[in-house]
């Protein structure tokens, strides 16, 4: 396909390294799908502070330090470069010490039609510093915690009111984040939703024996699949609290849960009652998932926010029915009773009720992809490309 002449600079904290290669497929898969419509440059920055090398593997910002400055990651150019940020104090001083930064970077790549920014704080409100400096225009993509945890926070808020309303395009994931977005004073006619894609080929009905087999989890009984940071708030606490209410009443069911995270420690010592009932085990690649959620009768997610989850799109173009909370876009997807069950969040009773329910209901997986309102990657980065070209030609009026 011959490439539009729109040249897209994206700038992100949260895109795959050398050394963090499964950290954030959605962008990847996104991003890279963007790159066959239009020419796309991704500055995926890295957390630096004075010393950090000398941290050892303390802070995050140390072990990245080795991450090279340029990679090719899916077709794509990818520059690292560092980013200044104040441990503790961060949030007052993050957006202008992320546009510093980064200044240098987009002097250099001025004649770019458009910047992207992939997460609100700091990087959205620091592209819209950067874009004014150079005068190019910026499109703000959200994804659920940088709205809904982050702009909790007073002084994020305060950031994202200020710079919201400047974005020649706000792109959330889901419906209810781009109304949270317009209530921090985003344009509502500036503010458009595209929904994630999935990878289709990787993401198909699979048989569920054989997956088993091929990572080694016992053929017998029910599994109930989490795929998520272990997280207190992605329910992760909450989930293991139901489970063992479910596996009062179902014998043969397992819990299994993919994933790493701060809270595996209290992971481990909630689950160590219910002994080889519930599997850790630990961040996977992401080209490992579908054969997780093949393995799975049900699949979990009781986040206590979230944008549109991907695993959830994924589960359900693997076929399998979900058990979630009624949070973010989760209820567009979940259109049916059919495709899945959404219960509170925060509500271990509800939850445990409702993954009883599911154990017991037998479904069809061919059904379950079939009637999901799923899509590719090419279809979401199509309509995000449509919204670039929307918001240039309105800057361009502008």
């Amino acid at each position: 396909m011959r490439r539009a002449l729109l040249r897209v600079l994206v700038v992100t904290k949260i895109f795959p390294n050398s050394l963090e290669p499964h950290s954030s497929p959605f962008n990847r898969q996104q991003f890279a799908a963007l790159g066959r419509l239009c020419d796309v440059e991704v500055l995926a920055t890295i957390p630096w502070f004075p010393f950090a090398s000398l941290a050892g593997a303390r802070t995050r910002a140390s072990t990245l330090s080795r991450v090279p400055t340029a990679e090719q990651i899916d077709g794509l150019d990818v520059a690292h470069p560092r980013f200044l940020y104040v441990p503790r104090i961060g949030d007052a001083v993050a957006s202008p010490l992320y546009a510093a930064s980064l200044l240098a970077e987009v002097r250099r790549r001025r004649k770019v039609d458009l910047i992207l920014a992939s997460w609100a704080y700091p990087d959205g409100a620091a592209a819209v510093m950067l874009g004014a400096l150079f005068g190019i225009p910026v499109a703000i993509k959200l994804h659920g915690s940088d709205i809904n945890v982050m702009g909790e926070r007073p002084v994020v808020r305060a950031h994202l009111r200020r710079t919201l309303p400047h974005a020649a395009a706000v792109v959330a994931v889901s419906k209810p984040l781009g109304e949270r977005a317009v209530a921090l004073g985003a344009a509502p006619a500036r503010t458009f939703t595209v929904a994630n894609g999935t990878d289709l080929e990787r993401f198909a009905v699979r048989d569920r024996d054989a997956a088993r087999r091929r990572l080694g989890v016992p053929d017998e009984g029910r599994l109930i699949t989490f795929v998520g940071r272990l997280e207190r708030e992605k329910g992760v606490l909450d989930l293991l609290e139901a489970f063992a209410l479910v596996a009062r009443t179902h014998p043969d069911a397992r819990l299994v849960l993919v994933g790493d995270g701060s809270a595996r420690e209290q992971v481990v010592r909630l689950a160590a009652p219910l002994g080889d009932r519930v599997l850790l085990v630990g961040a996977r690649p992401h080209e490992d998932i579908p054969d997780f959620l093949a393995a799975a009768d049900v699949f979990t997610l009781p986040s206590w926010n979230e944008g549109t989850p991907n695993v959830v799109l994924e589960a359900l173009a693997s076929g399998r029915r979900v058990v979630a909370t009624r949070v973010g876009g989760i209820p567009d997807v979940l259109q049916t009773d059919e495709l899945g069950t959404l219960v509170p969040p925060r509500a271990p009773d509800a939850l445990a009720r409702a993954l009883g329910e599911a154990l017991d209901r037998p479904y069809d997986p061919a059904v379950i992809a079939r009637n999901a309102p799923i899509r590719s990657w090419d279809d979401s980065a199509r309509d995000l490309f449509d919204v670039l070209t929307r918001a240039l030609r309105g800057a361009a009026r502008t």
